[in-house]
């Protein structure tokens, strides 16, 4: 390991160099190149520098334990165990930090809700869920943008949502996010009192750049048609709803929310982009290996990764056997502590498997 760090100390110096070169500064494509490699070292080696300082510093009280000066001695007896805690902790982290890291991680998410099982319950579910993920969002400093969404019927809530949340590493942040969320509540139209339950699929797509993901356009449909609105009422005279049909997969995406039919077309090329991508990255984990897999997160629709109890006021991560009994604030986008233990979790599942 602290070979590997000594090299990549040696490349971060170049970078520092290069940085201050004349030649490169006028060149905005490379200095913009190296200036975000610099960026995501910057964190490994100021860790890395710590690790030096306070290493040298046990090896410095290490020394006074052998000073004739008992007043020295007894200062280092009490300042070794902290300096040693501290060392260990660094040493955590540089592992950590040396993890391949995820390309997706500082990219735009589209965040995509379907009620599952459960009728009119999981509609209304699915417009809590979405809620959550949208408060969270906005406390975080993120945008969020409804590309398309159906509603669920009479009682409210949504068959389907689907969002672009923009806002640096908020595929980080929501990457385990993905999976079958389950609700355990009373209805408001259950007249005995008795507790359902009710499924909603969550799916966290990033966003993808056109330069990324090349689509044939011969392997597209599109077709438009007149949006529609609550009972089918139509909202809009001209037609500038767009179905976008990807061949190939059978991949289906459509946009009505715009009044623009450029616009709509845009959007949805959007969420086909992040569809085939994740479809593609689902093909590779499954060539690679089954189990190999769970380190970063199947996103498995089938897999039920969480409930929601509201007689409780319990929300179980089911993956990481973490409860909390703050149910309310939760639905109110307080998931940060989640998000940061599922984090947790996979990185260590994933120092595991690193040798």
């Amino acid at each position: 390991m602290f070979a590997r760090l000594k090299e990549v100390e040696v490349r971060y110096q170049e970078l520092e160099q290069l940085l201050s070169d004349p030649a490169i500064v006028g060149k905005s494509g490379v200095y913009q190149r190296y200036a975000k490699e610099h960026s995501d070292l910057c964190p490994l080696i100021e860790t890395y520098r710590e690790y030096e300082k306070t290493s040298r510093r046990i090896e410095a009280d290490q020394t006074l334990l052998k000073d004739s000066d008992e007043e020295m001695r007894e200062l280092a007896r009490e300042e070794l165990p902290s300096l040693q805690e501290a060392l260990k902790s660094l040493e955590s982290r540089l592992r950590i930090l040396l993890l391949p890291r995820d390309p997706n991680d500082e990219k735009n998410v589209f965040l995509e809700v379907r009620a599952g099982t459960g009728g009119d319950e999981a509609g209304l579910f699915a417009e809590d869920l979405f809620r959550m993920y949208a408060r969270f969002a906005e406390t975080s400093g993120w945008k969020v943008e409804v590309m398309s969404s159906t509603p669920a019927g009479g009682m409210g809530g949504f068959k389907e949502i689907i969002a672009l949340i923009a806002g640096r590493g908020a595929y980080s942040q929501l990457k385990y996010e993905s999976g079958v969320h389950r609700v355990q509540r009373v209805p408001v139209t259950e007249a005995q009192g008795r507790i359902h339950t009710s499924a909603v699929t969550v799916a966290i797509l990033p966003e993808v750049a056109e330069v990324e993901l090349n689509i044939d356009p011969n392997d597209l449909r599109i077709d438009v048609y007149r949006s529609t609105g609550h009972g089918g009422q139509s909202v809009n005279t001209t037609d500038s709803a767009v179905r976008i049909t990807h061949l190939p997969t059978g991949l289906v995406v459509t946009c009505q929310d715009e009044k623009s039919q450029l616009k709509n077309k845009h959007k949805a090329m959007g969420v086909l982009r992040a569809r085939l991508l994740d479809l593609a990255v689902k093909k590779q984990n499954a060539e690679i290996s089954e189990t190999r897999k769970n380190q970063v997160g199947s996103g498995d629709r089938s897999e039920r990764i969480r409930t929601y109890n509201f007689p409780q006021g319990r929300v179980t991560d089911h993956r990481i056997g973490l409860t909390t009994y703050n149910l309310e604030n939760f639905l109110n986008g307080g998931i940060q502590f989640m998000t940061d233990a599922l984090t947790t979790h996979y990185q260590a599942e994933a120092l595991k498997h690193s040798g």
